[in-house]
């Protein structure tokens, strides 16, 4: 209440710790486009223009595929997704995001979370997962033959570390 006079009364703040539980964890992907390696999407950067280099990128391929292996099940509130800045945004539009526990198809068949659409290139976006459990979080593009790009992948939630 700054810059008047006041009785300011609450009966009870609560503050709750997050953290992107993301970096805990250890990343694949289907191939790795030169040396866009899948641990450079959680290394904690959101990278800028020029900076691409630091993204993880899938060679075109049918159904490219990318995976977080958070190592404990998870309750994931969100999932945050930095696209590149430079142009290729064409690349991570259309993914499917997938959490769940099942192996199978890769981590692929996992229940979705989101369809990612509409990111321009270098933008941030956020997805509500309200609290799906799972220990692996994927970002697949079904259905098509495509690259995929992540330059960063923050995921929130509660884990059983």
């Amino acid at each position: 209440m700054t810059g008047r006079t006041a009785i300011l009364g609450l009966c009870e703040v609560e503050v709750y710790e997050t953290e992107n539980v993301a970096l805990r964890g250890t990343a694949i992907q289907s191939s790795t486009y030169t040396t866009f390696v899948a641990q450079n999407a959680i290394d904690g950067k959101r990278y800028g223009p020029g900076e691409a280099a630091y993204c993880s990128v899938i060679g075109s391929q049918s159904g490219p595929w990318w995976r977080l292996d958070l190592q404990f099940k998870c309750k994931i509130d969100t999932v945050i997704i930095t696209d590149r800045s430079d142009g290729c945004n064409d690349q991570t539009n259309g993914a499917e995001i997938r959490i769940g526990n099942s192996l199978e198809n890769n981590g692929n068949n996992n229940p979705r979370c989101a369809l990612t659409s509409g990111i321009l290139a270098g933008q941030t976006i956020s997805y509500s997962c309200n609290g799906m459990e799972g220990r692996y979080v994927n970002v697949v593009m079904t259905g098509s033959t495509s690259f995929l790009s992540l330059c960063e992948v923050e995921i929130y939630g509660k884990c059983n570390f």
